[in-house]
């Protein structure tokens, strides 16, 4: 795939590349009254970096405000107070270029059924006032797989195809940012496959991702900083690693084949079990105790050991203890 090129710098100050994406300073959000129900502080003062040229994690329980952060970001919303800069715009100097350097994959099937893909391109790029000279809508179209349904009605389409055509439109004036929310929340693995192959070529070519996901799995596999919200406040943000290093705990599995015996005294703080399958499972704080240790005490009691493999939390484990309560 060709790179993607983007057009020149809007103004001087955005010539020089910024260092952050994108730049929060004490955003909140205050919803009004409604009827019976309180104001609701939707954002608490979030605070939030976002390295340039990164696929970034944006992770949090339903109603932490990640929702309302990204229609933020789009224009689509208007804060209560803070600051919002986007590839070095300030939101409230230059709305314009900050919305010109951000484009948005919605969750929701905001579709023309009576468009056909093509012309869905064409009028988004007419609404980013994109000159029809510097429209790349073929090229988009072989991008996320729909050449062959570029004329057919959208209603048509199925809504795999339909998510693609949503990643088509976030693409069309060529944003310096790209978010994905909840982008494979109901597809098959083949429209999964496909989209983290684009983004991942998206990025190599300069473009930073911000991805919101409750498929943590992937956040951890794709993301190379991850912050997690709660309750409206930024409650951690940093490198994926050293996120999953916060646990501080391992698991050593040991298949001792047939061998059913009693375990032996274990160093101070190591858990043992003995899992359906047979195996043992071994769990330590790295902090206090090395693996050796326990492998040294195991063949210090004769138990055998037909193989021996480690387990370390998951981003999932990270996610529920952080956001516990």
């Amino acid at each position: 795939m060709s790179p993607i090129p983007h057009p020149a710098p809007i103004q001087p100050q955005a010539a020089a590349l910024p260092d952050a994406a994108i730049r929060l300073s004490g955003l909140r959000k205050v919803y009004a009254a409604d009827g019976a129900s309180p104001p609701k502080e939707a954002l608490k003062g979030v605070d939030l970096v976002i390295p340039r040229g990164s696929i970034f994690g944006l992770l949090g329980p339903n109603g932490a405000g990640k929702s309302t952060l990204i229609n933020i970001l789009a224009g689509l919303v208007n804060k209560t107070a803070g600051k919002v800069e986007i590839w070095g715009f300030d939101q409230d100097v230059n709305p314009r270029q900050s919305r010109a350097a951000i484009g948005v994959m919605p969750q929701e099937l905001n579709i023309d059924p009576f468009l056909t893909p093509r012309a869905s391109l064409e009028v988004q790029a007419g609404l980013y006032a994109v000159p029809k000279a510097d429209r790349w809508t073929d090229e988009i179209l072989e991008l996320v797989g729909l050449t062959a349904q570029a004329e057919s009605y959208t209603r048509q389409l199925s809504g795999g195809m339909k998510r693609r055509l949503l990643l088509a439109k976030a693409l069309v004036h060529r944003p310096r940012i790209l978010v994905l929310d909840e982008p494979t929340a109901g597809v098959d693995i083949g429209l999964r496959e496909m989209l983290w192959t684009n983004v991942r070529r998206l990025n190599a070519q300069g473009m930073t991702v911000i991805l919101t996901t409750h498929y943590l799995e992937e956040a951890e596999e794709m993301c190379d900083e991850i912050a997690i919200i709660n309750h409206g406040a930024r409650i951690v943000q940093e490198p994926t690693g050293q996120l999953l290093a916060r646990m501080g705990s391992k698991t050593l599995l040991v298949d001792p084949g047939d061998w059913r015996g009693e375990l032996p005294p274990l160093p101070e703080g190591v858990t043992a079990e003995r899992r359906p399958d047979g195996q043992l499972a071994l769990s330590w704080n790295t902090g206090r105790t090395q693996a050796a240790q326990i492998v040294d005490a195991l063949r210090g009691a004769g138990v055998p050991m037909v193989d021996v493999s480690t387990e370390q939390p998951d981003l999932q484990d990270v996610f529920l203890e952080l956001t516990r309560g």
